[in-house]
């Protein structure tokens, strides 16, 4: 079965973990990363001979337009990730429509394609932002990757559907949400990310085999290119909990990331949205 590799394109100073350390005016004056680990992605994803969706920030794309280029050049999609990384319950519905513009025309003028998916910063489309979805389809989205059907400190809708979905009556636009499991009886992330560098790499091996074979689904992989880079700055104002949240196991990322490539077929999100979703609903 093939998988669905993704990345979330912002810097190491604009994750959640940080944004009430790191003002977003200070963002200019601090080391930008992302250009560089981005480029260590793309050689990764060579060296595997995999294509993957990259969610980017519309920030990132006006200051980086080559950088993008560089990544659509090399066949990979190219979807939003909103402006600036701030969360979509933080936002009213015209705040959203007008970030969901922004971003989308720095993204396709920067990479030259079309825009069709969408991820919101921190799966922050939940039960609070009904709206969203809406929002979404209204502007001509063809898919969103936005929600986290678990139960998270920072984000969580628990009760949304653990697979694709149409969330919106009368459109063809799906939501197609992170990817869980199920482990000691329990609903728990399997999707990447700090999971993914928690986990000891056989159990989320397990995980995604799990999907495969039992639920018979596609997962859907995220990470982000700081999560590759050890070498980064660090923020040592932040609370405890954030930053043992980034910075665990960063030296082991490129390594078990390159072992996940290996082991299982991975593909885009758009080509999986090919897919009747009759065969990949929940």
């Amino acid at each position: 079965m093939r998988n669905i590799m993704t990345v979330d394109v912002e810097d190491w100073f604009q994750v959640g973990a940080f944004e009430s350390t790191i003002k977003r005016s200070d963002w200019a004056r601090l080391e930008h990363r992302v250009a560089r680990n981005c480029d260590i992605v793309l050689g990764i994803f060579e060296d595997a001979g995999v294509k993957a969706t990259f969610f980017t920030l519309g920030w990132v794309a006006d200051h980086y337009p080559r950088l993008i280029r560089r990544i659509a050049d090399a066949g990979h999609e190219i979807a939003s990730h909103g402006w600036d990384h701030r969360r979509v319950f933080q936002m009213t519905q015209a705040e959203f429509e007008a970030d969901l513009s922004r971003s989308r025309q720095a993204i396709e003028q920067a990479s030259g394609i079309p825009v069709l998916g969408y991820r919101a910063p921190s799966f922050s489309i939940d039960h609070r932002t009904l709206w969203a979805h809406q929002t979404l389809a209204a502007q001509g989205y063809a898919y969103s990757s936005s929600v986290a059907p678990i139960h998270h400190d920072h984000y969580g809708w628990p009760d949304s559907p653990r697979f694709a979905w149409q969330p919106v009556s009368g459109s063809t636009m799906r939501e197609v949400p992170i990817t869980t499991a199920h482990l000691f009886g329990r609903r728990v992330a399997a999707g990447g990310g700090g999971f993914f560098r928690l986990m000891p790499y056989a159990m989320f091996h397990s995980l995604v085999t799990q999907v495969n074979r039992v639920d018979r689904q596609p997962a859907i992989f995220y990470f982000h290119p700081w999560e590759i880079d050890p070498n980064q700055p660090r923020v040592s104002g932040a609370p405890f909990k954030s930053r043992l949240r980034h910075y665990l196991n960063l030296n082991q990322m490129g390594g078990k990331l390159r072992r996940l490539l290996a082991d299982f077929e991975w593909g885009r999100m758009d080509e999986a949205l090919m897919t009747p979703l009759a065969q990949v609903a929940a």
